[in-house]
This record gives C-alpha cells, structure tokens and sequence, in this order.
C-alpha cells in the first residue's frame, strides 16, 4: 500500500515558494469562483440526471444452444429475431437459447434479414429461410462457377438480394441470379466485402481494392475520399454503410470516413478513432456506428468514441460481424461465440442500490460485517464465491461506511443508516479485539482485521521466516512480529498487527462522517466519541504512532515531529502525506469528542513543528501518473477532515496550498472521490478569486455514468489503441513501468468502462491488465463518490426526486 521513496529532502528550509506557483498557475488558468459551504462550493450549481443509457453484456455458446462457438456471421430480423451463422449451422434465439435451425449445418459465412426473412450462404450457395422453412436459391458450383466465394449479402427493397463475391457483384430478384453489374472492371477479382444502398438507390462496395459507388444509372465510381487533412487511396475496405441522413461510412484499414454531401470527414487515431485493424461496419437509425476490429469493438455516439475490448464486454476480440437491433442492442459474432452489448435505461440511484445488493449478498465478512472484494469460485461466475480478509479490511469498510453516512444525509433511507450504525460497531470493535489475551496491544490501538479461530491458522503463513525474507527481499524496515496474528481475550479471534495509516485515513474519515451525519440517540453520539478519543490517546500517548504488542511503531503509523521532520530512515517522502494525516485525526478527534486536550496537541503539531507548513508539498512525484495511488486516496480523506472542521482561515490557506496543486495533479484521474471531495473543501484564496472548474463535477458525472455494473475484474488491452498517448516521465523510479501506461490526447486518463478500478487506489494510468476472472469487487467506488455527490448537492439526482 505504500511507496517506497527513500530520497533525502533538506529539511531546514521551509519554502512557501514551490507550492505558490504551482497554486497561481493552476489560478491563472482557471476561471472565476467564490467561497464554498460545508454543503459543497457554493459557486458551483449540481447537475441535474434522470436516466442514461448503461451498457450491460451477456455472452452466447454451445452452453446455450450454439452449434459451435465459432460464429462467423450475425443478424436481427425486424421484430428482433436473432440468428447466428456458426462452423456448425444456423441457429435462432428463442427464450434465451440458441436453436438450430433443421437441415442446416454447413458452415454459415454471411447472413442478412430482410423483415422476419434471412438470406444466409456457406460460401458457395444462398439459401433462404422463409416461415421457418429453408430454400435453396442458388450455388455458383451448379451455376459452373467453382471459384467463386460470397463475402457479403445485402438485402433492398428495389433491388433485391445483392451478392458480394470473390470475382464481382451479383443481383437475385427472386427468380433468378442477374450478373448485369458484374462486367465493369473494378470488380474483377476484386472481393467484395459489404455493400450498402442509400434510399436514392446509389450502391456503396467495399473491396480489397477500394471504396466503389454504382450509381442508379450504373456508372461506376472509383472513390478517393480527401478532407483538409488526409487523401486517401484506399485498400482493403471492410465495411460500409449510409446511415439515416443519407451519409456513407466506410472502414478501411487506413481508418474510417463519412461523406456527407460532396465533403469528406476522415478519422484516424489522432480523430479519436481508437483503432484501425477493422473488419466490420454498422450504422444505427439513432445515429450511432459501431466498428468491429481484430482487438474490440467500437461504437461512436454523438461524437464520442466508445471501445469494448477484453471479456467485461465480448467473448473474444477480434469481431467478425455485427448486427444491430430496433431496440439499440449490438450483436458481435467472434470465434468464441455470440455476445449482445445490451443498451439499458438506468440512473445512478438504481445503480447505487444494484451495488448495495450486490454488497449484502457476496461481500460482507464476520458477523460484524467487514466489506471487501469476494474470491469467485469459478472464473466469472457469481453463483459462488467465498470471502476473505485484506491487509486493509478497516480501511475499506470505513470507506463504505462513510458512502452509507452521506447517503442517510442526504436520503434517509432507513437502510443507510442501519448499514453505517453496523460500519461503526465493525471499526469501534477493531481497537476493541486488541485488549487482552496473550499478546495485548496498547490501549486504543487498532488491528488491521480479524479472522476466526475456528478457521486457517493465519500464523502458519504470517511467520517469522515470512517477515525476514520480505525485510531482505522488499522492504529492509520490515517488521518482524511474532506473532502477527494473536488471539483475542475471548478466544474467538485472531487480530491482525502492525496497523498502517491506511486503516487510520479510514478510520478517522468514518469517524467525522458519522458523528455529524449518523449519530442521532445519545449511545449512538456516545460510542463514537469513545471510540475516537481511544484511538487518539494511543496516538498522543505514544509519540503520534500506533504501538504495537511488542512495545514498537508499526512499519506504516508514524507521525511524530522527531521521523517526519528530522528522520531520514523512516522514508522522509511521506512528510507531508503522514502531516496531513495526523492533522486531520486530532482535528477530528476534537470536532467528535469536545475535548480541548486535542486542540491543543493539534495545535503543539503546527506552531512547534510546523505541520501546517509541512501538508505543503503533500507527496513525492514527478508529474501526472507518478507516485503511488494509495497515498491519493488516503490523502483525499484527510483533506476533507481537514476543510470540514478547520475554521481558521489562515490555517485554511495553508492547507490550500498543498491541496490545490494535489489535485491538479489527479484532475487528469477522472476520479469522482478526489473531484467532489476537492469541490467540497475548496474556498478559494485571496491572490485571485477564481473558482472550481466546471469540468471538476463534469468528469466526476462522466465516471459515475460510466462506471460498469460488472465488478469482475476481467483484463483489458488498450496499448495498441491509435488514439492514447504513452505516458512519459522524467524518472521512471517514480511509477510501475511494468505495463504500458497511456492517456487520451486531451491528456485525461481513458475512461472507466475502458479499464477496471476496483478502489480508488487503482493504477489509473495503467493501458494493459491481465486481470483475475475470480476477483469480485464491490461497489464502495461508486458509491461513496455517489453519495458525497449527492449530499454536497453536486449531483441533482432528479430519479431521486420523482420518488419522493
């Protein structure tokens, strides 16, 4: 969870300098903006959602009725019927199953429907299925033509079945095969790989040698598409088609254009396109086009580029054909089988609640509820899974927590706050386990997590011979603890030592969260001032760090003045992560308990040692995509603790300061938890009024809107995309170069239903990820930016407001 940045910093000079420009530059280039509330940025207005479209998949194989996994051709009928040319023959969907359609089962190449008909090919001969019965229209072998293979069919109202082949275009008008269209010499030995017709009769060709037009009057027309940019001569066109508005759309392996009229628009990767190995080319009558490739499929929508890749969204990537309904959804024919991009009406309220489900139902652990990702017994298969502890289980249920603590604020959904109310005896029992037994902590000190006695002996693996090789191997301040797993006074529990300020950032953001927006009865207001005020005279008591049983700082919770200021072993990088964290602890510590001992050592931490000078220069990096993401998110939490309960406004100022070039810094993440919490906490400083930029809630929206129900965590490849830009940096020591690492031209990472997250600690830069098909994870990423969101008023979830 943490960044190993052993690098000597000069300690005696405490410069303002480095973060005042950095904060006048991001000034200079923002426009204006006033104070905030503690209910949001007031000079920012919410964004108002209904329902949106929410792309959801479901893949089709032998399992469900196909003849053979291998697909080569799809197709829907006008009311919606699905057929699928397979290796094996030709199946229709009926009730959710796929069904072989009797005396077929050549291998079907090409299909296209016409109404409630389907015309298919095996290659050589074209057939028809007609109210379920199967015709035989023609084969080239009886016709004397063995050498001619059909690439494509399309079917028109005028014009009848038009044929694509290896040797030229054919035409059958119901009666007969017409090779009247077949002598010019553009098509000879020319494959044909579509054929579209506009509604004024002009005929577009694919084919290995070009872009090809027939007009009505049957003059051919070689096209070399031009714009202010490019002049194509094209080869090897895979699709195309005239869409609704009359325009032509071709795919080639150069990229893809659109004519509209006389004038050409041609996209490559620096257009936006993300790939250009195409193969396949379909236009919608709701102006969508979707592209199928040898790597994924893309989808362009009112002028924003969509890539499905990898098993979250098809069931092998190279897309040999697509089809696409009335009702929107995008059918894929692959090697792997068929698989349908279903185009659902969603909001962000049924969506948060399908997470909250899902989290009642795969992710809770113990009785006391701790939440997490679920290991899947079968890849991809939720039917079963089983769940298991983390290094970060207090963190990660602190962080769910807190998503339920705003969502009671700001629904009161009875729910909400009977799931925080178990969050907070979950975490409070965590510094409670530790008391007692063989092995006890200090009073107040918190354990990782906990795991029953009853199960695995989780000592038999966290041993002394584990912690030696990682201190020589990984890590040479390494705690070796033994034992790491002791056991409970009661017996009943083994707890987990050496507890890091990851699960204290959780913890404290929890804390603040439910006190002011949960704890309405006086046990409740009393448990959680007693909890807090534990966990910080541990702190206060033992030099601001967590001591473990053995008498010692753990590796991760040091925050005294002594190894922050002065100290060079301890890792002097986290100076202003760990100053930000402590500061925000005591401040919350306060706000819960009242107690005036705190203020005070809050204040002994700033005017002695200059902590508040300190959350200046927050972390080590060298620009975007440097460093390491868990200290982001824990750093976010912080902050906000820091600006929800921080009234001075000098002290306001400095931690502005820090905080404002922090989240320039993360702006190109398009993480929703550090916008809003950025949004929420900002108030401007006196140098030049400015505000929030309106892109700050933009991309935040954009993250949530795009965020996938599915939480498997599949692999995903992007680093052969055309439109990314690979991620440099000065020192390559300062990031995870194991992967390629990229972003949008604009400079912004690609978007979420493009890669996976599971927190938000994720490696968002990251192009390519092999992925674990076992792994489940939950939905608090959502959620908790969801639910901030809509509690600051940065969302106006109108869905929300219809019910009520």
């Amino acid at each position: 969870m943490r960044s190993h940045f052993n690098m000597i910093r000069t300690t005696a000079v405490r410069s303002r300098m480095v973060p005042l420009i950095l904060c006048l530059c991001y000034l200079l280039s923002t426009p204006v903006l006033y104070g905030f509330g503690k209910n949001g940025n007031q000079g920012l207005g919410g964004i108002r959602i209904n329902s949106f479209f929410n792309d959801e998949r479901t893949f089709y194989s032998t399992e469900n009725g196909l003849p053979d996994n291998d697909t080569q051709a799809v197709t829907v009928t006008q009311k919606g019927t699905v057929y699928a040319g397979t290796k094996k023959g030709l199946a229709q969907l009926k009730d959710g199953k796929f069904l072989l359609i009797p005396g077929v089962t050549s291998s079907i190449t090409q299909l296209v429907s016409s109404g409630e008909d389907v015309y298919f090919s095996n290659g050589n001969e074209v057939s028809q299925l007609e109210k379920g019965q199967v015709s035989k229209l023609f084969a080239f072998s009886d016709l004397g033509n063995d050498k001619n293979s059909v690439y494509s069919l399309k079917f028109d109202q005028k014009l009848g079945l038009l044929i694509g082949t290896s040797h030229g275009l054919f035409q059958w008008n119901g009666t007969e095969l017409i090779s009247g269209l077949n002598h010019d010499s553009h098509l000879r030995s020319n494959p044909i790989h579509d054929i579209s017709v506009s509604s004024a009769g002009e005929i577009a060709l694919g084919t290995d040698r070009g872009l090809i037009t027939i007009s009505p009057d049957k003059k051919f027309r070689v096209i070399y598409p031009s714009d202010k940019n490019y002049s194509w001569s094209l080869k090897n066109v895979r699709g195309v088609s005239y869409d609704s508005k009359g325009r032509l759309w071709f795919a080639s392996q150069h990229g893809v254009g659109v004519r509209e009229g006389k004038n050409w628009t041609i996209y490559t990767g620096k257009e936006g396109l993300p790939y250009n190995d195409l193969t396949a080319l379909v236009t919608t009558g709701d102006g969508m086009v979707w592209f199928g490739t040898k790597i994924g499929a893309i989808r362009l929508e009112n002028k924003r580029w969509h890539f499905r890749q990898g098993l979250r969204w098809l069931p092998a990537d190279h897309v040999r054909d697509i089809a696409v309904g009335n009702s929107g959804d995008a059918w894929f024919a692959t090697e792997k089988g068929i698989g349908v991009i279903r185009r659902r009406k969603l909001t962000l309220s049924e969506k948060a609640k399908y997470f909250e489900d899902e989290i009642d139902r795969h992710h809770r652990r113990t009785p006391y509820g701790y939440v997490l990702e679920a290991t899947l017994t079968n890849p991809g298969d939720k039917s079963e899974s089983t769940r298991h502890d983390s290094d970060n289980d207090g963190l990660w249920t602190s962080m769910y927590g807190a998503a339920e603590c705003f969502a009671y604020a700001a629904t009161k959904d009875p729910k909400a706050k009977e799931r925080a109310n178990k969050v907070m005896k979950a975490i409070g029992f965590l510094s409670e386990v530790t008391q007692g037994g063989e092995h006890p902590a200090p009073y107040g000190f918190p354990a990782r997590t906990i795991l029953p006695v009853s199960g695995r002996n989780p000592n038999d693996h966290d041993n002394r011979a584990h912690d030696e090789k990682r201190r020589k191997e990984e890590d040479p301040l390494w705690k070796v603890l033994v034992p790491r797993w002791p056991v409970s006074a009661d017996g009943k529990w083994y707890w987990k030592t050496d507890t890091s300020s990851d699960e204290l950032d959780g913890h404290y953001f929890f804390y603040g969260l439910y006190h002011d927006l949960v704890a309405e009865t006086p046990q409740e207001k009393e448990y959680i001032k007693k909890v807090t005020a534990r966990v910080t005279d541990h702190l206060i008591k033992h030099n601001f760090s967590l001591v473990d049983h053995d008498g010692k700082p753990t590796r991760w919770a040091r925050f005294g003045p002594k190894e922050l200021n002065t100290g060079l072993e301890y890792a002097p990088g986290l100076r202003g992560l760990n100053s930000i964290a402590l500061l925000s602890y005591i401040k919350v510590a306060f706000h819960v308990t009242g107690d005036q001992k705190y203020q005070d050592a809050y204040m002994h931490l700033i005017k002695d040692h200059q902590y508040d000078t300190n959350t200046h220069y927050p972390k080590w990096q060298v620009g975007p995509g440097t460093g390491n993401q868990s200290d982001d998110e824990m750093a976010f939490m912080c902050f906000y603790g820091l600006f929800n309960y921080e009234t001075d406004p000098i002290l306001r100022k400095h931690f502005l300061y820090g905080f404002v070039p922090y989240w320039k810094l993360e702006e190109p993440e398009l993480c929703p938890l550090f916008n809003y919490s950025f949004a929420a906490c900002f108030d401007g400083l006196d140098i030049i009024k400015m505000k929030t930029p309106q892109s700050c809630l933009d991309d935040a929206l954009s993250t949530l809107v795009d965020f996938p129900l599915d939480r498997i965590h599949w692999g995903y490849k992007n680093s052969h995309r055309n439109d990314l830009v690979k991620l440099w940096v000065a020192f390559p020591r300062f990031a995870n170069w194991k992967h390629p690492r990229g972003h949008k031209p604009e400079g912004k990472v690609i978007p979420i239903n493009e890669r996976f997250v599971n927190h938000w600690n994720n490696e968002n830069w990251r192009l390519d990820d092999g992925g674990n098909p076992k792994n489940l994870s939950c939905g608090t990423s959502f959620l908790l930016p969801y639910y901030m969101g809509l509690y600051h008023g940065f969302i106006i979830d109108e869905s929300i407001n219809k019910k009520k």
